[in-house]
């Protein structure tokens, strides 16, 4: 298992816990976004700038990412496409999506984008709290422990 982080949108303090997580267990992590990123001296992390672009990072993960791999996003579009690959989707807030989950998440997104471009503000997403913060963590010491890594943030 390797892990992706769609970087451009990733969270500081997301990115903290999964290098701690990654140093801990020793496995790899590769961070892509469209700028440089600051990684910590590792020989787990890894960054990759691919061009600015709409979905390039995206289509990027998409392309390496192999079965079993952890692909942690937002973007629900490439989580059902990790999920189609055989990869597992985490997102920032702690919702591990699943084929269970993704089409009504897809519906949704789909449904507010719509609402959006007819003129509603439909707001943005709420602070991330302590709460989202520990499922998060939670959420990826089960994937690491079930990975045969051990857990615990």
């Amino acid at each position: 298992m390797k892990i992706w982080v769609d970087a451009d949108a990733c969270p500081v303090v997301i990115k903290e816990i999964l290098f701690r997580a990654v140093e801990r267990v020793g496995m790899e992590m590769t961070l892509v976004a469209n700028q440089a990123i600051s990684v910590p001296r590792s020989r787990y992390i890894t960054s990759i700038k691919v061009a600015a672009g709409f979905d390039v990072a995206d289509n990027e993960i998409v392309r390496q990412v192999e079965l079993g791999d952890l692909v942690i996003t937002s973007d629900i579009p490439l989580a059902a496409e990790v999920i189609e690959k055989g990869g597992l989707a985490l997102s920032p807030r702690g919702e591990l999506y699943t084929e269970a989950n993704i089409r009504a998440r897809l519906n949704m997104r789909d449904f507010m984008d719509t609402m959006r471009s007819s003129g509603i503000d439909t707001g943005g997403p709420p602070p991330m709290g302590q709460g989202e913060r520990k499922a998060f963590a939670d959420h990826l010491d089960k994937i690491l422990a079930s990975s045969g890594r051990e857990g615990g943030t």
